[in-house]
């Protein structure tokens, strides 16, 4: 019993303080992030290879956003997320990334501005900082961590927890499989509504992407206080 109790007190004294921790991270993180201004962030695979058609069309994306006077956040490392800081990079625009520490990730890219050059501990925090700042998501294709953000989106404003704000995927083969599936299943046994499927735009030209999202902001500015 006695051990129990010194697990149980060691427990809480370590929770306690990861409280502190957690907070410091939001609080540098809002500190790095509330003067950027109007932002998207871009999601994509860390392991595409920069051979890959898809990685020009990350530059050329995050190129036409920056051109509109968006900031490009990413999660700051290598392949897709590189050549969306690239491309923002190309227009002069704001270049961020929102790197994850982790045992086998790379450095963050070079087409990163210093002073948006950001290191986080803790997933959700970092998820926290790309949803609160962005005017529009956009996917290129990526994996498991691509995925978790688009349908962390996807139900946070099914569910109203977030404005609605344009998601646009791109790479539309890549997508098509998914896409196929969530209509033929989801929709099919009533776990979403077909009007959720709306929520998603997919196509492979950069302009329409950066059109579309400049166009949503200027309706929606008022309410962001920008």
């Amino acid at each position: 019993m006695a051990n129990d109790y010194q697990d149980q007190e060691k427990m809480f004294t370590t929770d306690s303080w990861r409280i502190f921790r957690i907070l410091s991270e939001f609080v540098e993180g809002f500190e790095a992030m509330t003067n950027i201004g109007p932002s998207v962030s871009v999601f994509g695979s860390a392991r595409i290879k920069e051979t890959n058609p898809y990685y020009q069309m990350g530059v050329d994306v995050g190129e036409a956003i920056a051109k509109r006077g968006f900031a490009i956040i990413t999660g700051g490392g290598p392949s897709m997320m590189e050549a969306a800081n690239k491309g923002a990079q190309k227009a002069k625009g704001i270049s961020c990334g929102l790197s994850i520490d982790l045992p086998m990730e790379y450095e963050p890219n070079k087409y990163i501005d210093p002073k948006y050059n950001l290191m986080f501990r803790y997933f959700f925090v970092r998820k926290v900082m790309f949803i609160r700042y962005a005017q529009g998501y956009v996917f290129l294709p990526g994996g498991f961590g691509t995925l978790d953000e688009l349908f962390e989106a996807l139900t946070l404003i099914q569910t109203h927890k977030i404005r609605a704000f344009p998601i646009y995927l791109m790479g539309a083969e890549y997508w098509e499989g998914m896409m196929d599936w969530m209509k033929s299943k989801l929709v099919e046994q009533d776990a979403i509504a077909p009007e959720d499927l709306q929520l998603i735009n997919i196509t492979d030209d950069p302009e329409e992407v950066a059109h579309g999202i400049e166009r949503h902001f200027q309706r929606h500015r008022v309410e962001r206080n920008f």
